[in-house]
């Protein structure tokens, strides 16, 4: 049976030669335009199935991948589902916990915030410019997208603060930076991983 992420992901990204609104037979159209992006998804169909997870979380379907408890110190976070092209993910936001300035390395991404608020701090090119990211709020990452994502400390709410993010490919590896002196980003460091930060 096809789980209700697997059916958005089909439906995000409707086969190479049919039209999108195609229900029936398949309608052939020109090829796409091949792009340099390292996945077939786009950040619209990102945010589409990160739009869903939150759907499912709310709807009780990832009741037995969630905790009995929250921490309340430490930030947490469980992949909800994975396959070639896609890693998605649940994180709770703790107050005072930063993720730090990364990239996702030849990953797209996007979130989509499920309760709470989150700041997201991102590097413009010459400086970093912030944005508020409240419950139902959705931002997508496109390659090169360096940020650093806090809990938003000026807001209060009952219960945590939960987003769900998506990466394709599947993250494997992120690079950290920091703003150096001269007002440019310098990388710190590189490290591999298949785990969000």
């Amino acid at each position: 049976m096809t789980s209700t992420l697997a059916r958005a992901s089909i439906a995000a990204s409707p086969p190479k030669n049919v039209t999108p609104s195609t229900r029936g037979p398949a309608t052939a159209i020109a090829p796409r335009t091949r792009t340099h992006l390292p996945t077939h998804l786009r950040p619209a169909d990102l945010l589409r199935i990160t739009d869903q997870g939150v759907a499912d979380v709310l709807d009780g379907r990832h009741d037995t991948l969630l905790p009995a408890e929250w921490d309340t110190t430490h930030r947490w976070s469980t992949r909800l589902y994975a396959d070639d092209d896609l890693d998605l993910w649940l994180i709770s936001w703790t107050p005072g916990e930063a993720t730090e300035l990364h990239d996702h390395a030849g990953s797209l991404g996007a979130l989509t915030v499920l309760s709470g608020s989150l700041r997201e701090y991102h590097w413009t090119g010459d400086d970093l410019a912030v944005r508020v990211l409240d419950a139902g709020d959705q931002a997508a990452f496109p390659l090169g997208w360096v940020h650093d994502v806090v809990n938003n400390p000026t807001v209060e709410v009952t219960g945590p603060t939960l987003s769900v993010h998506a990466y394709s490919p599947p993250l494997t590896a992120m690079s950290y930076y920091e703003v150096a002196d001269a007002g440019h980003l310098r990388r710190t460091r590189t490290v591999l991983t298949d785990e969000p930060e």
